[in-house]
Parts: C-alpha cells; sequence; structure tokens
C-alpha cells in the first residue's frame, strides 16, 4: 500500500465529528478535541483560487470557534502550499513520524493481563482519560469519534497493580493495523508495559487479518520512538500542523491532543 493510501486510512481511522469537502480539500471539525480532527487536510487536487479559498476556509473555522489548522503531508495539494501557509502567517507545529511495521514475524507479548473490548465501555473510557489527562469538556466528543469508526476497531487496557496503567486504540482496514493514542500512566512508563500492551494489540489485528501495521509519533518524542524502533516500525513519511496566529501554548488551551 502506498504512503497516500496510509494517510487515507488514518483519515477514516480518527474520524472527526463532521467533514465539510471543499474542492477537494477536507475540512473536519471535532468540538476542539485533537488537531488531527479539527483541521484541514489538503490532499485531493484544488481548482479555486487559492487566496479566496483559504479566506473561506478560515472564515469557517473562526465560526465554529476553533483556531485554523492545516495538516501538511507529501500529498498537499497545491504543492507549494506549506510556503504559501508560511508566507500568510501560520506557524509550524508537531513534526511528526509516520512508520509502518510488517506483522509476520511480530513477536509474542509475554505480560497478560490486558482486557481487548470492541467496543469503548466505561471501563476503558474511565481508564484512558484519567491517564490520557482527557478535559472534561472533551470526554463526550471523544465517545462520539470513537463510535463513529466503521471499521473494526480493539481498545486495549493493560492492567498492574490491579488496575489499568496503560491503553490504546487499533483500528483495522484493508489489512492495515492503525494505532492510535497508546498511552501509560507516569508512575509505570519505561518499564516495558507499553511495548507489551503494543504487542498484545498487533497480535488482535494478525488473528483479525491484519498484515500490516501504521502508526504517527511526535518527531520529538524520543521515548515513543525508541519504543516503536525496537518493535521494527520505520519510518514512511513525515507530517506536520501550520497554525495561524496562535503560539503552541494557545493552540492547546483550544485543541486537547
Amino acid at each position: 500500500m502506498d504512503s497516500r493510501s496510509i494517510e487515507e486510512l488514518s483519515l477514516n481511522h480518527w474520524p472527526s465529528l463532521s467533514t465539510l469537502v471543499y474542492d477537494g480539500w477536507l475540512l473536519r471539525f471535532a468540538n476542539g478535541y485533537t488537531k488531527r480532527a479539527n483541521s484541514i487536510s489538503p490532499i485531493y487536487g484544488s481548482t479555486y483560487d487559492l487566496q479566496r479559498k483559504m479566506d473561506d476556509c478560515e472564515k469557517m473555522y473562526r465560526d465554529q470557534r476553533l483556531p485554523v489548522i492545516y495538516k501538511i503531508t507529501p500529498f498537499v495539494h497545491p504543492v507549494n502550499l506549506d510556503e504559501v501557509l508560511g508566507e500568510r502567517g501560520y506557524s509550524q507545529l508537531d513534526i511528526t513520524s509516520v512508520q509502518v511495521l510488517d506483522l509476520e514475524h511480530v513477536r509474542q507479548p509475554q505480560l497478560q493481563g490486558v482486557k481487548v473490548s470492541e467496543e469503548a465501555d466505561p471501563a476503558w473510557i474511565h481508564a484512558f482519560c484519567a491517564i490520557n489527562r482527557v478535559k472534561e469538556e472533551h470526554k463526550a466528543t471523544m465517545v462520539t469519534m470513537l463510535g463513529n469508526i466503521k471499521a473494526r476497531k480493539a481498545l486495549i487496557s493493560l492492567y498492574a497493580d490491579g488496575r489499568a496503567i496503560a491503553c490504546g486504540c487499533g483500528v483495522l482496514e484493508r489489512g492495515y493495523m492503525g494505532l492510535f493514542d497508546i498511552v501509560t500512566d507516569p508512575d509505570y512508563r519505561n518499564q516495558g508495559y507499553a511495548e507489551q500492551m503494543i504487542l498484545h494489540l498487533l497480535q488482535w489485528g494478525k488473528q483479525h487479518g491484519a498484515r500490516h501495521s501504521y502508526l504517527a509519533v511526535v518527531a520529538n518524542n524520543a521515548p515513543a520512538r525508541r519504543l516503536y524502533e525496537k518493535l521494527g516500525y520505520t519510518e514512511i513519511y513525515r507530517y506536520w500542523y501550520r497554525v495561524k496566529g496562535m503560539g503552541e501554548r494557545a493552540t492547546h488551551r483550544y485543541i486537547q491532543k
């Protein structure tokens, strides 16, 4: 599967609450929960006047009281969009590495004590929100977004000391298992728990027909990148965000990671 198809899978696997298709651009809205679901993905052919089109997009996001965020991949249209956004005053945030893994020889996990569900039950929601510090105002949006995933999914929790200390989500489509929101309680990090949980998730994917996996990791997250390298993931492309008129701290006040 080519890289652009992986990008399409990632859009399917982390859906927004609503999407507006505007001349080849996908404008995604989800009440400010995650940049992925509240940004513009300009990945298809564009024919309208660019400056006017960007004016229209800015107005639509302002009307939703959201910052204007573009997701810049190698597949953007027009190809010079990143340069144009920079000239228009958009700052760059969160350079991210998209990585893939062939599941043929993925290792078996050693730790047990996991629970996998294909629906977001209350126990998983509670544990994930606590570990990932999801704001109360975003919980209902998060649950709705998980319910909007149309492909087969697995929500996993790993337990230690009688409680969930790591959570994650996997979504399976077209032989690819996408990993999302892999989080570990700070008190249990760097002890191998995340690796074991991911191995369980990948084995679940293999059992249900996955042959490959993909994920996205922020490039400056050194511990996570070491973990994924250990598991065998390799980078295939990078993307980043362009945000207008807001620094990183200001953006995070409006957009849950």
